[in-house]
């Protein structure tokens, strides 16, 4: 590592620090996390990560009208309750269903042991997501344009049947989630166990990228599940073990405009 590259990590090391306290969520500084926490489950955070695209403040006043508690109702009530009920490109029909689907598995497992099913073969989180993403479909096959926007699609493979590097988006909410449910501090829950911090991709929105690009941790025109794999290298000569925990104060200097 050379000086200019120690210099950053010393500085991105403070920002870290300085921002690892539940000062950093609250009304006034919103981040979907702040409803999560709140919950501290493994479901409900998978709806609020999930939601989790457009301006910050709209997510938590989004995310505060709904009523968390219908994942364990049956599915008439869920879907009267939630009739009136959308957000951006989600009408009441996705989030309804959407909800029916996540009821119905709560009920018979849980997302982690769901997710260490497919993790477990390689420590390939992708592996994991995109089992979730199918187990999620099979328990309720609905679909609507708004709904796989809300859920992703299954990654892009190559003739080996190994998800592409090139040519996938980022997960930039898939892999949020997992920040949440797998580091422990005193931002994120670690809900989850068996899975290791190392194995974690940097959650890309516009703000860490751009901020990456600008501090020369990456450098990338397209916002995707390479450039995620390229700043997650990059961030492991900062800290081999857990190098997503740069994510959060990488994204607050991109949503201050700090730089």
């Amino acid at each position: 590592m050379n000086k200019k590259e120690l210099e950053l990590k010393n500085l991105l090391d403070m920002e870290v620090n300085s921002r690892n306290n539940e000062c950093e969520l609250t009304q006034e500084r919103p981040d979907p996390l702040f409803i999560a926490k709140r919950y501290n489950d493994e479901y409900i955070s998978l709806i609020c990560a999930l939601f989790a695209y457009g301006k910050a403040s709209l997510i938590i006043k989004f995310l505060d009208s709904l009523d968390f508690s219908l994942l364990d109702e049956d599915e008439k009530l869920i879907r009267k309750t939630l009739k009136n009920i959308y957000y951006r490109f989600q009408n009441s029909k996705d989030i309804q269903e959407f909800f029916i689907a996540l009821s119905r598995l709560k009920k018979q497992t849980t997302l982690n042991e769901l997710f260490l099913e497919k993790y477990l073969v390689n420590n390939d989180i992708c592996e994991g997501i995109d089992y979730l993403i199918n187990k999620i479909n099979d328990e309720n096959p609905y679909t609507s344009q708004g709904y796989k926007f809300l859920l992703g699609s299954n990654f892009k493979r190559d003739k080996e049947n190994k998800i592409k590097l090139i040519g996938n988006a980022a997960y930039k909410r898939w892999f949020m989630y997992l920040r949440w449910m797998v580091r422990k501090d005193n931002l994120d829950m670690g809900l989850w166990k068996g899975v290791r911090s190392e194995d974690l991709l940097m959650p890309l929105d516009t703000h860490t990228f751009n901020v990456s690009n600008k501090l020369g941790l990456i450098q990338r025109k397209n916002c995707d599940l390479y450039a995620s794999y390229l700043l997650t290298t990059k961030l492991k000569e900062f800290d081999k073990n857990d190098p997503i925990k740069y994510d959060f104060a990488l994204y607050r200097i991109g949503q201050e405009k700090i730089l």
